[in-house]
């Protein structure tokens, strides 16, 4: 798992910058439902897509993240409405919020529990009649066909905890409704060969620990692909909507 105190400084850098934010930004948006005045960012991180939400019209946006050093990346894009907090524990009354968004949350919980107690919440502070919008299925959208995955075919995995099925039984057992998803592209995330080695030996693939001999041995394979630094296709991430009933 990676730290993500340590990556806060080069995190945005590193997954796409404002162009990703961007992509991210306008699908939560288009799901949306007219109206909405009041949105919560759950897991906000540097703020970079939070604060492309905020600049929506009549739209006044609240983040919160578990993470110090993402909070006060994203406290300083947005002075006075970021939040230190655990998102299995939220800080706001039942039904404050008119949306809720979580954008790259559910895949890093660490259990099904977890889940069910993130997506929980969401629905708890949101108010009926309001939309909650998240991601799902982000690992398989790495997946893009080439060559890299097929080295990573045979490595280790964990059970996808943000698995749309596993996600949307979740939502219905918090009396939430299928109501919509958008996919969009995650720029600037196309990984290439050497790309993926740093990425491996700093602890971003969770079932291969750094240094660990399995590791290395598939740091080679991906060192013997041909043209090292040259980006295989974008991801497509996919964000689903529920909404709560009236």
């Amino acid at each position: 798992m990676l730290d993500y105190d340590k990556e806060a400084e080069r995190y945005d850098a590193s997954r796409g910058g404002e162009a990703r934010a961007a992509a991210a930004a306008e699908a939560v948006l288009g799901l949306l439902p007219e109206g909405t005045r009041r949105l919560l960012d759950v897991a906000c991180g540097t703020g970079i897509v939070t604060r492309r939400l905020a600049a929506a019209e009549g739209l006044a946006v609240t983040g919160v993240d578990l993470t110090l050093a993402m909070a006060r990346r994203a406290a300083a894009r947005l002075p006075g409405s970021i939040l230190l907090a655990d998102a299995r524990r939220l800080p706001f009354r039942d039904g404050a919020f008119d949306a809720v968004s979580s954008v790259w949350l559910l895949h890093l919980a660490a259990t099904p529990g977890d889940v069910r107690t993130l997506v929980g919440e969401c629905a708890r502070v949101l108010r009926p009649g309001g939309v909650y919008v998240t991601t799902v299925d982000k690992a398989a959208a790495h997946n893009v066909g080439s060559d890299i995955d097929a080295v990573l075919a045979s490595r280790p995995h964990r059970p996808a905890m943000d698995a749309a099925d596993r996600v949307r039984s979740h939502a219905h057992d918090h009396g939430l409704i299928p109501a919509g998803r958008s996919p969009f592209t995650g720029h600037g995330q196309g990984r290439s060969p050497r790309r993926t080695v740093a990425d491996l030996r700093r602890g971003w693939f969770a079932t291969l620990p750094p240094g660990a001999p399995l590791s290395e041995t598939f740091a080679a394979r991906l060192s013997a692909l041909p043209d090292q630094d040259r980006p295989r296709p974008d991801p497509v991430f996919t964000l689903m909507a529920f909404h709560k009933p009236e």
